[in-house]
């Protein structure tokens, strides 16, 4: 419990717990970003992990002399740690993503990966992309994909070229906007705003199945 309540504030103030990491870790920050970024992308049970809100804090801090983070190496680290994570998911789906798919565990539930199957029905490779920019999808995205088997090197490119625009887009943004005194002085309400975004498309999704299934039933 305690875990969770630190987790949710860590993901609501992360401009402020950023700037303890670094303080305190100094150029080991870079090594524990990565590994942040890998796990969030490349673990199907660490969905949680903060994601655009993580790299629009690094961007606005990168921005900061006084904090010392050089924003093209955080860049090309965290870059190949999303392509690296999203490969050992898609690692992970092609060894045992049946036999979770089948069993239903708490952690990978049946239902995420339907939902995650039929944004590949719609938009086919190009998912991988598109799902880097919601939550939860991001994660589960190349483990559907490798449970169907989809070929390693169109995933790869698609995992390549997603992973660039994700990790460019919002550091980029976060470097330019990030410090302005009105985002600083709300910063809090800008990661709900940002969660809220990345939300939104799978929350249409949910939307638009729950009226077909009430049209069907009717």
């Amino acid at each position: 419990m305690e875990f969770i309540q630190y987790l949710i504030d860590f993901i609501l103030h992360i401009d402020q717990h950023l700037v303890e990491l670094v303080r305190e870790y100094k150029n080991w920050i870079y090594l524990i970003l990565f590994l942040i970024i890998f796990c969030e992308t490349g673990l199907v049970v660490t969905p949680f992990l903060p994601g655009d809100s993580l790299l629009f804090a690094l961007g606005a801090m990168a921005a900061v002399p006084e904090y010392g983070l050089d924003l093209f190496l955080l860049m090309g680290l965290l870059c190949i740690a999303a392509i690296l994570g999203d490969s050992f998911n898609y690692y992970t789906g092609t060894k045992i993503g049946k036999r979770i798919y089948l069993r239903d565990f708490w952690f990978m539930r049946r239902k995420h990966i339907d939902e995650t199957q039929k944004f590949y029905e719609k938009y086919g490779g190009r998912t991988i992309i598109y799902a880097r920019f919601m939550p939860i999808v991001r994660t589960f995205a190349p483990f559907v994909a490798g449970i169907g088997n989809m070929n390693y090197k169109k995933f790869l490119t698609y995992n390549i070229v997603g992973a660039i625009i994700w990790i460019v887009f919002f550091m980029v943004v976060g470097y330019m906007f990030g410090n302005i005194p009105a985002v600083k002085r709300n910063f809090t309400l800008l990661i709900f705003g940002i969660i809220a975004l990345s939300l939104t498309p799978p929350v249409i999704g949910v939307v638009k199945n729950w009226i077909q299934n009430r049209k069907k039933a009717v």
